[in-house]
């Protein structure tokens, strides 16, 4: 049995590639050659518990991960978890992963490819609202899918982005890059074209102003409980639809259940990236177009991407052998 930490997965992997492989994981799921259980999703007090496993041709594994939303303030990680990989011929386990950076960069590529696809090629400014792990890496990402020049930090809870920023230049250090923290986010609106929400929030960290929304490309990640949001209303007057993973996410995200519980969104509206991909035509937004992408995640990301990994840390000699 192979372990891999994060260093051992970073050195087998380009974000361009991550994205690459997200973009696999969608044409799998529109192929329907997975199973793929709902996920469960368990909380205790205020912590949560999330089990995900699934299975495609060749391969099949479980993400286990945990959520302590006080663990930052502690000095932990918000997240925590392990990715296992097993045989798909006898079931004996061939590797476990760090799920954390597993996570962290497979959350990023799922917004990366959403800009790739949801964004118009010249914008140059995006705006990211969380400045926790996942507004790092979905920075990141950005950079890698978009010619990004600026980049405008808002988080209502994080007093000193220093360390964000600090962090952001050092792991872009070929990309002239600005950084700038954003007093409002009304600030941040105005100088973006792409907003990344990624937040914890139960209530729209986004103000209910369609003159502020007009014509961004808005990827929201944080939401993936029904009673979380991120988006406010004003963007379903906007959108001819919004894109999402799969149906369940209409079910399990706040962004999109509340809505259509109050009559606001109809389902039919709520549209696929997998049969987006499969389309012949998929013109890019133009000047003055709002687009949405809300990601929930699935785990046919987690296997896909933790599958590649481990293909690449086998070639290269990277990890700990263990023997059970």
């Amino acid at each position: 049995m192979l372990i891999l930490n994060e260093s051992d997965m970073s050195k087998t992997i380009t974000y361009n590639k991550v994205m690459d492989k997200v973009e696999d994981a969608y044409r799998i799921f529109q192929s329907g050659n997975f199973y793929m259980p709902e996920r469960p999703v368990i909380t205790h007090e205020n912590n949560t518990l999330l089990y995900m496993p699934c299975f495609i041709s060749g391969c099949f594994g479980t993400k286990c991960l945990t959520l302590f939303p006080e663990n930052p303030s502690k000095g932990h990680p918000y997240i925590d978890g392990l990715m296992v990989l097993n045989n798909h011929k006898n079931g004996k386990t061939k590797a476990i992963l760090d799920a954390g950076y597993l996570t962290a960069i497979r959350t990023g590529a799922v917004g990366g490819v959403g800009i790739r696809y949801f964004s118009r090629k010249d914008c140059k400014n995006v705006g990211i609202i969380g400045a926790g792990p996942q507004g790092f890496y979905q920075a990141i990402y950005a950079a890698s899918a978009r010619n990004i020049q600026n980049v405008y930090l808002f988080d209502p809870f994080v007093q000193d982005l220093d360390c964000f920023v600090k962090r952001l230049k050092q792991s872009l250090p070929d990309k002239p890059i600005e950084v700038h923290i954003c007093a409002t986010v009304e600030q941040l609106l105005e100088e973006s074209e792409i907003i990344i929400t990624a937040t914890p929030a139960t209530s729209p960290v986004v103000p209910d102003n369609e003159d502020l929304l007009q014509g961004k490309c808005f990827v929201a990640i944080g939401s993936y409980k029904p009673h979380m949001r991120e988006l406010p209303n004003a963007i379903w007057n906007l959108v001819d639809c919004v894109y999402t993973e799969l149906p369940f996410a209409m079910e399990e995200s706040g962004d999109l259940s509340q809505p259509i519980h109050d009559g606001l969104l109809s389902e039919d509206r709520v549209k696929f990236v997998g049969e987006w991909l499969a389309e012949d035509q998929r013109p890019l937004p133009v000047v003055g177009q709002t687009t949405y992408f809300k990601s929930v995640g699935m785990g046919l990301f987690d296997l896909v991407i933790s599958q590649f990994i481990y293909e690449e840390a086998v070639k290269l000699g990277l990890g700990q052998e263990v023997e059970f």
